[in-house]
């Protein structure tokens, strides 16, 4: 077993935050839901919509016969809501192809829609405690640093990075599905991306990042601009949808965001996507 594991494993049995989807009553369904949600979103946000989520539709079935106005107002501000369309069309197909149970079988996860590796393998790990190698932001940043000594892994996923990550993950199952967890718990609450606690990581003897005096990115990663973005008009829009019970007129609309081009273009860009619907009187969430 990689010299990694052990230690970090240890360090997570006294330090894990006790989330919903990890509690013994969690569901595979539940894990899929999860990992939809936390995608570029802190946990903070995701736990309590996750919580009424899951009260509200607790299985497959039961999102794919929800209306999705109804979907699209729970979501609320998790992010782009399109992933909301996604997971209530996989519930679907859950429903079609697989009588209401997600499948725990790699390629049939990934055959679904909205459906990656890394949400397969989250799915497979967490859920089932099988070995499946799950790198999301956290686990790759703990690798880079502890073996590479750089400071981030780089913006996109390598074959070498996945090849070396595969190494360290242990062969036998619920070894590698602790592992999994545990890494992924390091990077959030120690190996962090601004300011990582070094002096309370279980590995940080070990961490070539450290021993190299924590150099800095050689390639600063660049932050998303919000304000007077396109992104933050489509946001004022559904939130006006989502607020309403019936057609937003234009005036509703120019309120939210009053550039009148921006406001056009981002409209577009929701129905397009499936997110707004052109209605008598103005437009509205799908129906």
């Amino acid at each position: 077993m990689h010299p990694l594991v052990e230690p970090v494993v240890a360090w997570y049995a006294g330090h894990a935050r006790a989330l919903p989807w990890r509690a013994p009553d969690r569901t595979p369904w539940g894990v899929l839901v999860s990992e939809a949600m936390l995608q570029q979103t802190p946990v903070a946000r995701v736990e309590p919509v996750w919580r009424e989520w899951m009260a509200r539709w607790p299985t497959p079935a039961d999102l794919a016969a929800a209306p999705t106005a109804d979907v699209l107002r729970a979501w609320g501000t998790l992010g782009y809501p399109r992933r909301a369309l996604r997971l209530a069309e996989c519930a679907r197909a859950v429903v079609e192809r697989h009588g209401g149970r997600l499948p725990d079988d790699e390629a049939a996860l990934l055959a679904l829609p909205g459906v990656g590796p890394y949400t397969a393998a989250a799915v497979l790990a967490f859920a089932h405690g099988r070995r499946a190698v799950v790198l999301d932001t956290n686990v790759r940043r703990v690798l880079a640093r502890v073996l590479d000594g750089v400071a981030l892994p780089p913006a996109h996923l390598t074959r070498a990075e996945a090849a070396r990550a595969d190494a360290v993950w242990p062969d036998d199952d619920a070894a590698a599905a602790a592992w999994s967890v545990a890494a992924m718990e390091l990077g959030a609450l120690v190996c962090t991306a601004r300011a990582p606690a070094c002096a309370r990581c279980p590995v940080a003897a070990s961490c070539a990042w450290r021993r190299a005096g924590s150099p800095p990115p050689t390639t600063p990663r660049r932050t998303q601009a919000w304000t007077g973005t396109d992104r933050q008009a489509r946001g004022r829009i559904m939130a006006t949808l989502r607020a309403a019970h019936g057609p937003v007129d234009d005036d509703a609309l120019a309120a939210a965001w009053p550039d009148a081009e921006q406001r056009a273009r981002a409209l577009a860009g929701l129905v397009a996507d499936g997110l707004v619907a052109r209605v008598p009187g103005g437009h509205a969430l799908p129906g």
